[in-house]
């Protein structure tokens, strides 16, 4: 469960229309049965007639409707100025640690800093700040660097401390690590709301949006397959993904090049690799999916495998539809798997959401 702001915290923002709250909390009018962005510029409404929640998901699921003014489902496609500066001085590769003594000098209140990490990145700052010093670090050790210099460059005080550290995040001290991979894990925006991809060295193998409920599930699981950390980071496949990931919602592009890897049962993997053969703009039943990889009547176990799809889109889970033509399930929502086969359609490109 996501923590909210303290109320008069909320109650400043919202009264000044503060944009750098966007995304850590929504405002419902009870009245009126919308709910907004913080910074929406419409006229305030009384206090007693306000509601916050958490997540445009829970606002939804309380009977409110997004504002067509400010469109809080659509996605803002950039964090604050304030978060960026954070995370360039993270990237700089100093090997410093940013306390919360720093944060304050920097003009950040670290409680703040702490929420907003969470939200984006499902990880505090200072977890965001160590797991980024660790993955330079594993990269440092593949390349044959001495541990002396490793440990001096990334800002640990100890040999025994890096090597706690380390083994804590990959499972295996640094003197075995050279051979060891990690998944990284980057924040994709999309006109559908925020998604998270993973990726190995070799492939993607991770996309979902960071609402759905099994989110952390599915991470954990990966790791456990590949038998390595998810630490924050970026490759040349999730590059090629967010491209592509363009090229698809903008209605340009049709199959996903990417390379991807889907460990699974062997029935689970039939399925996906069934799902991967429906046409774009087709759909196809959970009977006749079924059979299609062998197994007429277990409509269940294939629904089953449908939704413990790990890479979204990608894998096209969300073209598998009731005999009768409606939706089924959708771990992202079904208002996204609408938009999805709309889009496939031929419907129009996606660039935002709306109130519809």
């Amino acid at each position: 469960m996501i923590a909210l702001p303290p109320q008069s915290e909320m109650d400043t923002a919202f009264g000044a229309s503060d944009a750098s709250y966007d995304g850590i909390f929504f405002v419902a009018v009870t009245t009126t049965g919308i709910f907004c962005r913080p910074s929406c510029p419409a006229r305030k409404p009384l206090p007693r007639n306000v509601r916050y929640f958490a997540t445009a998901r829970e606002a939804l699921f309380a009977g409110f409707r997004p504002c067509k003014r400010c469109r809080p489902m659509e996605t803002v496609g950039r964090p604050p100025n304030w978060v960026l500066d954070l995370l360039a001085r993270v990237e700089e590769g100093s090997g410093g640690r940013l306390k919360d003594a720093d944060l304050k000098a920097l003009g950040h209140d670290p409680a703040r800093v702490r929420r907003t990490f969470q939200r984006h990145y499902g990880m505090t700052f200072q977890a965001y700040c160590r797991s980024r010093r660790l993955g330079r670090a594993l990269e440092q050790i593949r390349r044959g660097a001495d541990l002396d210099e490793v440990v001096l460059d990334h800002g640990f005080e100890s040999h025994s401390g890096f090597r706690e550290a380390f083994g804590k995040t990959f499972g295996r001290p640094p003197g075995k690590a050279r051979s060891t991979g990690c998944i990284v894990v980057a924040w994709i925006e999309t006109p559908l709301g925020p998604m998270v991809a993973g990726a190995t060295a070799d492939a993607i193998c991770l996309l979902e949006f960071t609402d759905r409920r099994m989110l952390e599930a599915q991470l954990r699981t990966l790791q456990a397959r590949f038998k390595c950390a998810a630490v924050p980071g970026w490759n040349r496949h999730i590059a090629q993904l967010q491209e592509e990931m363009g090229q698809y919602f903008a209605g340009a592009l049709r199959r996903f090049n990417v390379p991807i890897l889907a460990p699974g049962t062997p029935f689970q993997q039939r399925v996906w690799e069934e799902l991967l053969r429906i046409p774009y703009g087709e759909t196809i039943a959970y009977e006749a999916l079924a059979g299609a990889v062998g197994s007429p009547g277990a409509c269940r176990a294939v629904g089953t495998a449908n939704g413990l799809n790990r890479i979204a889109i990608v894998i096209p889970c969300h073209r598998v539809v009731n005999k009768n033509g409606k939706l089924g399930g959708y771990g992202g929502g079904l208002w996204r798997k609408q938009r999805l086969l709309d889009l496939e359609r031929g419907q129009g490109p996606l660039t935002g959401l709306g109130a519809g």
